[in-house]
C-alpha cells in the first residue's frame, strides 16, 4: 500500500507565515529524501490564519522547484472557486516545468465561510456545476478541449492526472461515473468513508486516466518514539483543533487563552474536535503500523494519505522518519 503525505502548510500561534512556509518546504524535501512517500498534496483554505496554503498553485511550484522526486499537488484545488481554463493553465504549466510529478485533486467545497465566498466573487451556485467543470478542465488538459477554438496554453496535453476529492457519496459517485481517482477526506470527515468508497468501487467505469478503481483515504498520524510521547502529542493536537473550531464562535472571539481552551475540553465543541478525528493513528512505530493496516482493510483504500499532525517543526520531520521506517 502506497503512503503519501496532505500538508495545509500549518502557522503556528504568533508565528509569522513565511517561517511556516518555509517549515513547509523543509518538510517537503525531508519527505522527498526519505524515498518511502508517493506524493505531497497542499490544500487550498481561504481566510484562515492557521493555514497558509490558499494560492495553492503558487506553494506547488515553489515545492517542487526545491524536491526532486515526490509528486506534487492539490488536495485539493475547490474548483467552484475558480475557471477551469485559469486551472489548467496553472497545473498545466506546473507539469512543464516538473514532468510526471504534479497531480491536480479536485473539490468541490467553497474550501472557506459563505462571507469569504462571496469576498472571492463566488456564486453560491458554482457549485452546482463541479460535474460539467471537471469534464472541461479535463479537456483542457488533453487534446481535446471541450470548447471550441480555446485550449490550455500551457496545459494542452500535458494530462495531468485529476483526483476527485469528498466526504460524500456525490463525490464517489462522480469520480466513478468519470472514471477517476476518489480521494476521501476521512481524516476530518470520517461518516462516510466505507459507504462511499463501496459504491465507488461498485459503479466505477474504466476512462483513459484509470483502468481500475483507486482509492485514497486520509487519516491523522501522531507518531513518536515513545507511546507516551506520541499520546502527550496527540492531546496538543486535540487542543489545537478545538482552539480552531471555538475560534468560529463568535462567544469565545479574542478570548481563547489556555485556561479557555481548557475548559472547552468537556463541551460540544470537543466533542465534535474529537469526532472529527476519529481515524487517527496515536504511538509508537508498531502502534501506527498496525494502526495504518487496519485502517487501509477499513477503507478499501489502495493508497492512504497522512496528515503529520504533530505540533512543532522537529516532531514532524522526526515523525516523517518514522513513518518512512
Amino acid at each position: 500500500m502506497r503512503l503519501s503525505l496532505l500538508h495545509l502548510a500549518t502557522v503556528g500561534r504568533d508565528q509569522p507565515v513565511g517561517e511556516a512556509l518555509e517549515a513547509s518546504v523543509t518538510l517537503a524535501q525531508k519527505a522527498d529524501s526519505l524515498g518511502a512517500f508517493e506524493r505531497l498534496w497542499f490544500a487550498e483554505h481561504h481566510n484562515m490564519s492557521s493555514i497558509a496554503s490558499a494560492a495553492t498553485a503558487v506553494l506547488l511550484a515553489h515545492v517542487a522547484a526545491r524536491t526532486e522526486r515526490i509528486r506534487v499537488g492539490s488536495g485539493g484545488v475547490m474548483l467552484p472557486n475558480h475557471s477551469p481554463l485559469v486551472i489548467a493553465e496553472q497545473f498545466g504549466t506546473l507539469a512543464e516545468l516538473h514532468p510526471d510529478r504534479i497531480d491536480l485533486g479536485l473539490g468541490r467545497a467553497p474550501g472557506t465561510d459563505q462571507v469569504t465566498m462571496r469576498a472571492l466573487r463566488v456564486d453560491p451556485r458554482a457549485s452546482d456545476r463541479f460535474p460539467e467543470d471537471v469534464l472541461e478542465l479535463r479537456g483542457y488538459l488533453s487534446d481535446e478541449t471541450l470548447v471550441p477554438t480555446i485550449h490550455a496554453i500551457p496545459g494542452r496535453g500535458t494530462r495531468v492526472p485529476l483526483y476527485i476529492l469528498g466526504s460524500s457519496l456525490f463525490g464517489a459517485q462522480l469520480a466513478a461515473r468519470l472514471g477517476l481517482p476518489y480521494a476521501f477526506a476521512s481524516h476530518f470527515a470520517p461518516d462516510a468513508l466505507q459507504q462511499a468508497v463501496e459504491a465507488y468501487r461498485r459503479e466505477f467505469r474504466a476512462s483513459e486516466q484509470l483502468a481500475e478503481p483507486y482509492v485514497i483515504a486520509a487519516l491523522n498520524v501522531v507518531v513518536a518514539d515513545e507511546q507516551e510521547r506520541a499520546e502527550a502529542l496527540a492531546a496538543s493536537v486535540l487542543r489545537s483543533r478545538v482552539r480552531s473550531l471555538a475560534s468560529r464562535v463568535p462567544a469565545y472571539a479574542g478570548r481563547l487563552d489556555d485556561a479557555t481552551v481548557e475548559a472547552l475540553m468537556d463541551s460540544p465543541v470537543a466533542a465534535q474536535a474529537r469526532h472529527m478525528m476519529t481515524y487517527t493513528a496515536v504511538g509508537d512505530v508498531a502502534a501506527v503500523k498496525d494502526y495504518l493496516e487496519r485502517f487501509g482493510q477499513h477503507a478499501q483504500a489502495d493508497e492512504l494519505m497522512v496528515t503529520n499532525a504533530a505540533p512543532g517543526l522537529a516532531n514532524r520531520l522526526r515523525a516523517l522518519e518514522l513513518l518512512a521506517s
